[in-house]
């Protein structure tokens, strides 16, 4: 059917529009619409899918069409026990065309939760003639909110009144009068979704379990965790690791611990985010799809990590591990070679195999070596053999890996295999072991889990069917939503294969909703199987109850959950408080900086930035005080707070002080406070009281009337630049009148301090950051312009022997100095270019903007305890955190330039603006220039172990220079440095054999250099051996990876044989081997691989000079796993 959902009324929700049938196959038979039982099985077959629980005909007598209303409804009738009627529009509902629904015919409102799922067909019939009729069917649940379902456009009213109807010789509506029969009929619905609409739908509700969610493209991990999660032995030793010393999110453990935890007790579906993000993955990755065995491998190895030495050791490989046998046993005499592998998952084919005994028949399948492919036995020479693998044992928990995705070499991509594939409830892994296995209990297994794809290789969606319970019904996991499930959904339905054929005979075809195209073969089908052994049901599947939950586990999450009520309350209450920021004398002496303390929370001292306070806008500043008070250890009564505010040169400072103590914090806000900021109180504490009343000395001096209005004393701050130590600290405040000069300041500076009388001072008024003006002694506050809240700054005048002394050691001598040096001071990150994980390595240093290159190395150097000329810069990778480019001495380089290459030709801007890296050099910087630095991979055996080193070589040097150095580091011995070849790659491949005398200067620095100690069969080659190129690609020959290599080709050689020397000269062997695909591949064209079979001879093949000899095989590096490999990613 085609569902359309438009043209609906206001009134009238929830309408389907549906249309007839396509004509299929051959013409029916005609029948009448009165032939209730023939109609019936024409227009709604019995399906085997759904069982029928009552069913009803009813036939309504339309008469005096054209003088009905515009809405009417038939007779009621029973199906079902439940009232049934026929909704008509006649003249259509908002469409040229009569409209017929189904509807429930409850005289008032349904019953609570009432439901029905009907199957209805509704035809529309001449009585006169009932082989002229027209019909429609449907499916529907029907509901209190879906009371009525059918179809707006059920036949267009203008052909319905012609004369004629669809080249019959009369009409079907004759006589203004018509017939309209309703067949209806319930089916069971075994699991309480068929036909949901999952509107307000609630999985913990209606199934007691609750979902994932997905984050974009994380399906696939979804249905992997709920597997693993009512595996319930693997969550019970998932509790059992103990993660409550390293509680972080970024312990995989412990975020798989906080996922069951959430899954086993929240009400709704659960995210996976702590989880990727302690996996170390970014936003890109979670809308990448990955490999589902990988993932369920690395997480398994994970898990086992953080099980070692804990009550939980050794609990998955009892769970999951079996073992199997690899062997050559010979035929004719006693001699066999074996070899027993653990196992956690088996990799079945699907292709070729009907079902899952096929393909364990296909894994255990048994080759004979024999004729030209004898082996050789040790003591007995070349013997027929027979070469195969048997299992040993199988683990409690077997999980069956499905091949549905395929490498087709006609389509030159990777497909999946929709073949039908059947695998049963219950299965015997027994004919699948070997005869030594111990068979004392039964290798009969339950089917658990089933893990489905839906889609193509490009695009598509997983979930899973899983039993929890061992005697329970399976239930379906679609991301955040779970439901019931029957057995045949669980498993005929994921056979894949082609759609069953209708009830009509005609082919079954479902459009696939990834690709949108029609098509006769399912597209879902099982990927992954998980069976459980018939004997250990009980304890995988065991309870797990609440205390088997980690005790730490359930009070973080209490803890969190009152975090986010109060913080809940804190956000509904919000209007009624006001954030209130206080700061004290002792704020401002603890703080080193510009104004009286720091404001933005979190940088530097704690103790020199505001106290936080959320009070009620209705207290008062009496009431307030008297909370300070207690938090600073004073009386009350002898505080007064002093309104703080912006200033135009954005200094914040005291503006007047609070005298009414009545007033509200709301009403002090509104008139003195900073709007979009928290209001900012300065609390000065008495010096002096009379009679218990506190002094202030401004209001004293307004009482005394011997001073004029104009000389009042005014509030000013005190700062103390310390030059011996550096550093610039407030020590206190004075009242000063405005018409004293500001030498007056000495005298209480000198008592502040300690001083003795006669100490010179300098003196400094800090206007704002980048303005810090000398004060003239002799001139007047008055004329200084100083008012209540500036601050003055001041240091000992010192000799220029002093100053000389302190210059030299890199200080500085002068406040606006300081000041300048804290108006561009910047913390920067230094870490080593190679890790050596020493403590201390990774450390930080405060530095001036400002400093040339000379000063920022030589305060590396002091920190490092090296030889300043010896020390490397390097900036880091914004993108990456890796290493990006080294930082050239020059004597007018700023670290400014060097941390924002946009102030500086040097560099580009993509790079961290707070950190370095460093390396501490065996030779200056300034011989360095005359050397050439290049990195250069030693291949130590075969391809497989890489071992990189920066080699050092003059600059005027050859590439012969380079193996004495090498042979240092990489440690080989006399013999092999004589046989040692150098070559350069480039894009996967080999570009180039560099000789002896090669000059260095020659090497491009974007090409990677190798070096390998020529293998023994080239020290011994013939004339007639010649030499291919080998590189490695995954599945397209320009996706290239891994290490280029020369390999030997011998004339005639099947590559049967070749392939034995590549396992070799590669070092790669077993079924990572036995994994790689072979072709010969075109250097100049990139042509498509021609794939090479064991009888071909790469000799007589590979005859151009341009051919290249290709390895397709998986790119591993391509896992995201483990991405934090930089210290500077954020």
């Amino acid at each position: 059917m085609v569902v359309d959902d438009y043209d609906q009324l206001d009134e009238k929700h929830d309408v389907a529009i549906i249309s007839p049938d396509d004509a299929m196959g051959d013409p029916e038979p005609e029948i009448s619409a009165n032939d209730y039982d023939a109609m019936r099985a024409r227009i709604l077959p019995e399906s085997p899918e759904y069982e029928t629980e009552a069913d009803a005909v009813f036939t309504w007598k339309i008469e005096n069409w054209r003088g009905l209303g515009r809405r009417e409804h038939g007779p009621v009738f029973q199906c079902g026990n439940f009232p049934w009627r026929v909704l008509f529009f006649p003249f259509g509902n908002n469409v040229d065309y009569a409209s017929f629904y189904l509807e429930q015919g409850f005289t008032d409102k349904p019953p609570e939760d009432w439901y029905a799922c009907v199957q209805f067909a509704i035809v529309l019939w001449n009585p006169s003639d009932p082989s002229i009729y027209v019909h429609h069917g449907a499916n529907h649940r029907f509901t209190a909110e879906e009371g009525d379902w059918g179809f707006t456009r059920f036949a267009e009213l203008r052909k319905m009144f012609a004369a004629q109807w669809e080249e019959r010789d009369r009409p079907l509506v004759e006589n203004n009068s018509v017939n309209v029969t309703a067949y209806v009929r319930i089916v069971k619905d075994p699991t309480g979704v068929l036909w949901h609409n999952f509107i307000n739908y609630d999985s913990k509700k209606e199934t007691g379990m609750v979902g994932l969610k997905n984050q974009g493209a994380t399906c696939y991990l979804n249905s992997l965790l709920q597997s693993l999660y009512f595996t319930n032995a693997f969550r019970k030793a998932i509790y059992q690791i103990p993660t409550e010393h390293e509680a972080s999110r970024a312990n995989s453990a412990y975020a798989l611990q906080r996922l069951f935890y959430q899954i086993q007790t929240q009400d709704h579906a659960v995210s996976t985010q702590e989880l990727t993000a302690s996996f170390g993955w970014e936003t890109r990755h979670i809308f990448e799809q990955q490999d589902v065995q990988e993932l369920s491998r690395i997480l398994m190895e994970r898990m086992e990590e953080r099980m070692k030495g804990t009550e939980a050791e050794n609990a998955l490989a009892k769970l999951f591990v079996g073992k199997m046998k690899t062997y050559i046993s010979c035929i004719n005499v006693d001699y066999e070679s074996s070899r027993v592998e653990d196992f956690w998952d088996i990799q079945l084919n699907v292709s070729g195999n009907k079902n899952l005994d096929d393909s364990f028949k296909d894994y255990i399948q048994v080759e004979t070596m024999e004729g030209e492919n004898k082996y050789f036995a040790e003591g007995y020479g070349l013997q027929d053999a027979k070469k195969g693998v048997i299992f040993e044992s199988f683990p409690q928990v077997l999980h069956l890996q499905l091949k549905r995705f395929e490498y087709d070499i006609n389509r030159d991509a990777m497909m999946k295999v929709n073949d039908r594939y059947e695998f049963p409830e219950v299965f015997d892994a027994s004919p699948y072991l070997s005869k030594d296995a111990d068979r004392s209990e039964s290798y009969i297994y339950h089917l658990h889990g089933v893990l489905v794809h839906s889609g193509d290789f490009n695009a598509g969606h997983y979930y899973a069917f899983l039993k929890p319970q061992k005697e329970g019904h399976f239930y379906k996991f679609d991301d955040d939503r779970v439901t019931r499930a029957t057995l045949r959904e669980a498993l005929e339905e994921n056979f894949g294969g082609e759609y069953a054929s209708l009830p009509n005979g005609a082919v079954g075809a479902q459009r696939n909703p990834y690709t949108r195209t029609l098509s006769t073969k399912r597209s879902m089908s099982a990927y992954m199987l998980v069976y459980i052994r018939e004997t250990r049901l009980d304890n995988v599947l065991l309870d797990v109850k609440t205390e088997d939950i980690p005790p730490h586990l359930e009070r973080r999450f209490a803890e969190e959950r009152a975090l986010m009520e109060q913080k809940r309350k804190e956000r509904e209450e919000q209007h009624l408080y006001l954030r209130v920021l206080v700061i004290t004398d002792d704020t401002f002496k603890a703080h080193q900086g510009f104004d009286l303390a720091t404001w933005d929370s979190g940088q530097g001292n704690a103790a020199a930035g505001p106290k936080a306070y959320r009070v009620l806008r209705s207290s008062t500043i009496s009431d307030f005080m008297k909370t300070v008070a207690d938090d600073i250890g004073q009386v009350a009564t002898q505080l007064r707070p002093w309104v703080m505010v912006n200033r135009q040169n954005k200094t914040v400072r005291p503006d007047q002080p609070l005298m009414d103590p009545s007033m509200t914090l709301d009403e002090t806000f509104n008139k003195l406070g900073t709007k979009n900021a928290p209001l900012r109180i300065w609390v000065e504490v008495a010096e002096s009281s009379e009679d218990d009343k506190p002094v202030w000395p401004d209001v004293q001096a307004q009482i005394n009337t011997n001073f004029a209005n104009s000389n009042v004393p005014v509030l000013v701050f005190l700062k103390h630049f310390d030059v011996e130590s550096q550093t610039l600290h407030g020590a206190g405040h004075v009242y000063i009148r405005k018409h004293e000069k500001a030498i007056e300041l000495a005298g209480p500076i000198l008592q502040m301090m300690g001083w003795p009388v006669g100490t010179n001072i300098k003196l400094f008024e800090e206007i704002k950051h980048s303005m810090i003006e000398p004060m003239k002694p002799k001139a007047t506050l008055q004329q200084a312009e100083i008012q209540n809240g500036d601050i003055v700054c001041f240091q000992k005048t010192l000799s220029e022997k002093e100053m000389s002394a302190i210059a030299q050691s890199g200080n500085y001598t002068d406040a606006r100095e300081f000041y300048d040096y804290l108006l561009n001071r910047t913390l920067v990150r230094f870490s080593p270019k190679v890790a050596q994980n020493i403590e201390g390595e990774n450390f930080d240093l405060t530095l001036s903007k400002k400093m040339t290159y000379d000063q920022y190395v030589a305060k590396v150097g002091e920190h490092l305890k090296a030889d300043p000329t010896h020390i490397r810069l390097c900036t880091v990778n914004a993108t990456s955190g890796k290493p990006k480019t080294v930082v050239k001495r020059s004597p007018n380089l700023t670290l400014q330039q060097t941390l924002s290459p946009q102030y500086s030709a040097y560099g580009n801007n993509n790079q961290l603006s707070n950190a370095l890296y460093y390396e501490v050099l065996d030779l200056s910087l300034s011989e360095l220039e005359t050397k050439k630095a290049l990195k250069i991979t030693w291949l130590s055996d075969g391809i497989t172990k890489e071992e990189t080193f920066e080699i050092l070589v003059a600059k005027n040097g050859v590439i012969a220079d380079i193996i004495p150095p090498l042979q240092k580091k990489a440690n080989f011995d006399d013999v092999t440095a004589q046989e040692i070849r150098i070559y350069e790659a480039h894009g996967g491949r080999v570009y180039k054999e560099l000789h002896d005398d090669y000059s260095v200067t020659s090497v491009n620095e974007f090409v990677t250099l190798y070096a390998e100690r020529i293998p023994e069969e080239e020290l011994s080659a013939t004339e007639n051996d010649r030499y291919i190129y080998a590189f490695h690609y995954d599945k397209e020959p320009n996706k290239p990876h891994g290490v280029p290599f020369k390999f030997l080709v011998k004339p005639g050689e099947t590559f049967k044989d070749t392939k034995e020397r590549l396992s070799k000269r590669t070092g790669i062997k077993g079924k990572q081997f036995e994994k790689i695909k072979f072709a010969l591949v075109s250097r100049t064209t990139f042509s498509k691989p021609s794939y090479l079979t064991d009888d071909d001879v790469l000799s007589e093949i590979a005859t151009a000079n341009d051919d290249l000899l290709g390895l397709d095989h998986v790119n591993k590096s391509r896992s995201f796993w483990n991405r934090g490999d930089s210290i500077f990613i954020k």
